[in-house]
């Protein structure tokens, strides 16, 4: 009998998991797991094919013997598939096979990616393998050659040549990947006489019928604005019999866009049998307070997965092969990856996690991905997306809703012109027509011209003069409620100890813990509205979906999408008698601040990229400021965005840069699309590099965990004393954890102020900030320009 999984409490062999059983149960599961794309039997096949070097006696005596390390044993089904079923699915199951454990890597060596390329792997002159020829014993019936044709057609993107081949890969890699860590944990789960852990779910007509309700309750009131919301509302489920594909919503701030956009997608789904709602959003921000309105709306907390990206088992470390086929004493290693898998109704997620995921080529990102296929994707705030990535991510966007039954609704009120009859795309330098092939009929919201000029609040204002922190403190004091947002979080500090001796002033910043923030913003919000002080200093994160209304903002120089984001935070309810006032200056302290930060430390060399990134936003606002239209109209919008784009260039829209820390140039252009189409035909494509490349953030954050309150401190009690992170634990810490740059975040640690929990077992994955710390303050959240400061109550004994 040959054994997949063991049993140390039997060494008899009593109850182990026999091979055959294994591959055929994840061979089940991975066709189920692909049939909504038509691809059942090629995630068959790669099922049955990835395991089959534990055929081996050195896999198999390996767990007998319960070795800390086993042998390689997914090379096998790889070259197996390889030789079976040709160039194209034998080479593209060969990869997910292959990659099962450490992820999809490149099909050629590559200096700026250590595990062995797919090449070599299949070489049997280059890659010795253990002798796995028993497999021929489990009697496999494998799918034949010309029965893994897939069941649907899968059209070719005419704009990306190639993608529908890099896609696939991926598509298929996660229906794979996910069967085989979920019948593994079935398995486990048995054997200890418990059930396996409860997991699924879809939209049902309970979630619509409870948004329902709540809808016709908010629309029911006699004001003109829900009685605008309301035919905004209708008009958009209206179009729910739409056939799935692109959509976009252009509803400006305040015209109820959040639950517009989930009503149409919940009607839509279950129209034409969708089966989950995934919302992206750019910031963790809005991203909690959004899933805190779905699960008051829709009455079902536990439906809705709330998926950050702050705590990641895997890493991508250079040593990332050499434990690739190791299963762990007890063969719970994979479980101990806390990967979601998406597997729940409502998904609310961000930009980050979403598109890195598609591009993906580690396990723990990718197992997620099948669950994308027939499901309506809701990207809220459109705008946002990195103009250098912009091509990439049309382009999966593409392909999910060309291939794989998906509908993605281009959620913003400042809609970016991505559609081929907006103009800009099509007018790019040195480049062909480019866009999104949606036309008016696909438009969700009625009249979108029309709501732009019925849902004026404010006026914008530009002031010609730069400003210091003074003078703008000055405004401060003369306003009782008011409202600035710039562009860094060491500005926000400083603009905020300018004003703190004032009545009502208050700071926001990711500084502080997302549990923290929403305190606050809960507070901020009922003094607001009982009309006393509250004088805000805050980030950029307020911006975009969180729901405050300030009589007068002001903004840093920023894009036209931030003007207008921060102007929806102004006089947002209509309640003023005239027009809201938003200002937008530009500061002469941060422009000090950055001739200084190429001197200083990591975090200050940080603020001078932002404001330098955000030059080209800027310029192009500039330009419509000059041709005096008015930057919150349609007309507005659709010419700043074709002004960043053109000014930009086509080869601006694929510019993804290669990471530090691999050999070879930092920093060096690397297009991922030019990448793919050169390589699909014959598919030795880079998948691990490109992964490398697309990084919708350039300097990785590292979290440290704030016990803020008691349920924070509970939770690093109970990790002191737990094998692994169970996916509760990991959830709960997202509302705890602050993002800092690495290197700040060891300096933390070696000033003593903040505690690695069990390095032996989690590395450096848990940092937590000691309690009662003077570092984290209730105003200001973390302090990180001087880690071992103290105040002086705190040298009282």
């Amino acid at each position: 009998m040959l054994y997949a999984h063991s049993l140390p409490e039997t060494p008899d062999k009593k109850g182990w998991e026999p091979l055959l059983e294994h591959l055929e149960c994840v061979a089940r599961r991975a066709a189920g797991f692909a049939s909504p794309f038509g691809c059942a039997a090629l995630a068959e096949a790669a099922g049955l094919l990835h395991d089959l070097g534990k055929a081996s006696e050195e896999y198999q005596d390996y767990i007998s013997k319960q070795a800390a390390k086993g042998p390689d044993h997914s090379t096998a089904g790889a070259r197996e598939a390889a030789a079976r079923y040709g160039k194209i699915w034998g080479r593209l199951i060969a990869f997910v096979v292959a990659g099962h454990h450490a992820g999809l890597t490149n099909a050629f060596q590559s200096e700026r990616w250590s595990p062995t390329p797919l090449n070599e792997r299949l070489d049997p002159a280059s890659r010795i393998i253990p002798d796995y020829s028993r497999w021929s014993s489990l009697g496999l019936k494998l799918p034949e050659q010309a029965d893994l044709k897939p069941t649907r057609i899968f059209q070719p993107a005419p704009d990306y040549p190639g993608f529908r081949e890099f896609f696939l890969t991926h598509m298929l890699f996660s229906a794979l990947a996910d069967a085989d860590c979920l019948e593994t944990e079935r398995f486990y789960a048995e054997a200890a006489g418990l059930p396996p852990p409860a997991r699924g779910g879809q939209i049902t007509r309970k979630h619509l019928e409870c948004l329902r309700a709540e809808m016709a309750a908010r629309c029911n009131q006699t004001t003109p604005l829900n009685r605008l919301r309301a035919e905004i509302l209708e008009h958009a489920v209206g179009k729910a019999s739409l056939a799935p594909g692109l959509f976009t919503l252009t509803v400006p701030t305040g015209g109820g866009k959040t639950l517009t956009s989930l009503s149409f997608a919940l009607e839509h789904a279950l129209k034409h049998g969708l089966r989950r709602v995934i919302y992206v959003i750019p910031y963790t921000s809005i991203l909690e307070q959004t899933a805190e309105i779905f699960r008051n709306v829709l009455k079902s907390p536990d439906d809705i997965l709330e998926h950050h990206s702050g705590f990641e088992w895997e890493k991508r470390t250079p040593d990332a092969e050499r434990d690739s086929e190791h299963e762990g004493r007890e063969g719970l290693d994979k479980l101990r990856r806390d990967a979601e898998n998406w597997d729940a109704p409502i998904i609310v997620t961000t930009s980050v996690q979403f598109f890195e995921s598609l591009f993906a080529a580690k396990k723990s990102r990718l197992r997620k991905l099948h669950n994308i296929a027939q499901s309506v994707v809701v990207l809220d705030e459109v705008q946002t997306l990195p103009v250098s990535l912009l091509r990439p991510c049309m382009a999966a966007l593409d392909e999910l809703t060309r291939n794989y039954g998906t509908s993605v609704v281009l959620c913003t009120a400042t809609q970016p012109a991505l559609r081929k009859c907006d103009v800009a795309l099509p007018a790019l330098k040195n480049g062909p027509a480019q866009g999104f092939d949606i036309d008016q009929q696909r438009e969700l919201a009625p009249d979108p011209e029309g709501l732009y000029a019925t849902l004026k609040r404010v006026t914008v204002e530009w002031l010609d003069k730069p400003m210091t922190d003074e003078e703008i403190a000055g405004r401060f004091s003369d306003c009782p409620q008011i409202l600035c947002i710039v562009n860094t979080r060491a500005h926000a500090q400083a603009l905020f100890e300018a004003i703190k001796n004032l009545p009502g002033a208050r700071h926001l910043t990711t500084l502080m813990c997302p549990k923290h923030r929403r305190r606050v913003l809960a507070e901020i919000r009922q003094d607001l509205q009982q009309k006393k002080t509250v004088r805000l200093v805050s980030t950029s994160l307020i911006e975009a979906g969180v729901d405050v209304d300030f009589p007068e903002v002001w903004r840093a120089a920023a894009g036209l999408s931030s003007v207008a984001q921060a102007a929806g935070r102004c006089n947002r309810e209509g309640r003023l008698d005239g027009l809201g006032r938003t200002v937008v200056f530009e500061s002469l302290d941060p422009r000090k601040t950055a001739d200084q930060d190429e001197r200083k430390g990591s975090n200050q060399q940080k603020n001078l990229r932002i404001l330098r990134s955000m030059l080209p936003f800027w310029q192009a606002t500039r330009t419509i400021r000059r041709k005096g239209v008015d930057p919150l109209s349609l007309e507005g919008v659709h010419l700043y965005y074709q002004e960043l784009y053109f000014n930009q260039g086509y080869e601006a829209l694929d510019a993804a840069t290669l990471p530090s820390g691999k050999p070879g140039k930092a920093g060096e252009k690397y297009p991922i699309l030019p990448a793919v189409q050169r390589t699909a035909s014959d598919m030795n494509l880079p998948f691990a590099t490109i992964a490398s490349a697309f990084r919708m953030i350039d300097t990785a954050l590292a979290p440290v965990i704030i016990q803020w309150d008691e349920d924070a401190a509970q939770v690093v009690k109970q990790l002191q004393f737990m094998p692994y992170p169970t996916p509760r634990i990991l959830r709960t810490l997202q509302h705890y954890s602050v993002p800092v740059p690495p290197d700040v975040r060891m300096k933390l640690v070696m000033a003593g102020v903040c505690t690695l929990l069990r390095p032996e077992v989690f590395g450096d994955r848990f940092v937590v900030l000691e309690q009662n710390n003077d570092l984290y303050g209730a105003q200001t959240g973390l302090r990180l320009d001087d880690p071992t400061w103290r105040s002086e109550e705190s040298n009282i004994f």
